[in-house]
């Protein structure tokens, strides 16, 4: 892609993100944006999103070419349990112990979505209720071979072989999968970025 065939730059290295952009037609460049994503000291899952998304936001703007208006899109998520944030796993066990505590239960899953573009971000939040069903050992082990799970927040993609513990979804399914259509789409929106252009369709 050239550098002046895109929309926006996308400040994440996540396919799924890719892929939902490409779904609703938006032309992208990604760019990196490390920032340290470690919850605050008595920071409410709510707070946590907002703040990661916005701040990897600024991060990418820092990594495009100057004087370029195009805006920087990032997003965060959170799968919440108990009030817990619950993060990528760290290792087999700690996903075993991930699975137990959903298995059966219902948990939220918050997604921040922040665009930054000419000194303003603007930030949505997409708020969604998952219920899985009872997940048993050889389940839960065998899915952890198939490798999924090892770099998804809560330990599962709703879009693989994830699908197959949610019992009921309330919300956003793109959210959980890691960008809610619906807020993004807002966000261009205000940005400028039209993608349904009755012209364009015609």
């Amino acid at each position: 892609m050239s550098e002046t065939d895109h929309h926006l730059y996308l400040a994440s290295r996540s396919p799924r993100r890719g892929e939902l952009l490409n779904q609703i037609g938006v032309r992208f460049a990604q760019v990196a944006a490390d920032v340290d994503e470690t919850p605050g000291p008595g920071e409410s899952p709510e707070d946590y999103v907002r703040r990661i998304a916005i701040e990897k936001a600024q991060a990418g703007r820092l990594g495009i070419p100057t004087g370029d208006p195009r805006p920087v899109l990032a997003a965060d998520t959170a799968v919440i349990i108990d009030g817990e944030i619950l993060g990528k796993p760290l290792d087999r066990p700690d996903f075993l112990l991930m699975m137990a505590r959903l298995s059966g239960r219902t948990h939220q899953v918050l997604t921040g979505v922040a665009l930054a573009q000419a000194g303003e971000v603007r930030y949505a939040l997409s708020t969604s209720r998952v219920r899985f069903r009872a997940i048993d050992d050889r389940e839960r082990l065998a899915y952890w071979a198939s490798g999924e799970p090892q770099d998804k927040a809560g330990g599962y993609g709703i879009q693989g072989l994830g699908a197959l513990f949610v019992a009921e979804l309330q919300g956003s399914y793109s959210g959980v999968m890691g960008l809610p259509l619906y807020e993004t789409g807002r966000l261009l929106h205000h940005a400028g970025i039209v993608l349904l252009d009755r012209d364009r369709l015609s």
